[in-house]
């Protein structure tokens, strides 16, 4: 069986995660996924500009990611 790498494991769960975002007019792009389990993402369209960006990007897209990728110490926007 192959294993995934870290990258690989927060690509697809960004991925499960992103039609949400995209119903609203946001979306997110993966830039960096640290050896310590950070995740860098930049947020796009009305993500972007929202003041709800931040909450989103914690209560959501991180608690999400966490889920699906135990490894995943915090989310931060760049």
């Amino acid at each position: 069986m192959e294993k995934k790498s870290l990258p690989e494991k927060v690509t697809a769960a960004l991925e499960e995660i992103k039609p949400y975002l995209v119903a609203d007019g946001g979306d997110l792009e993966l830039v960096e996924v640290t050896g310590e389990g950070e995740v860098k993402v930049r947020l796009r369209g009305a993500c972007s500009s929202c003041f709800m960006g931040e909450f989103t990007l914690k209560m959501v897209v991180e608690q999400a990611l966490r889920e699906r990728v135990p490894q995943i110490k915090r989310v931060e926007a760049v």
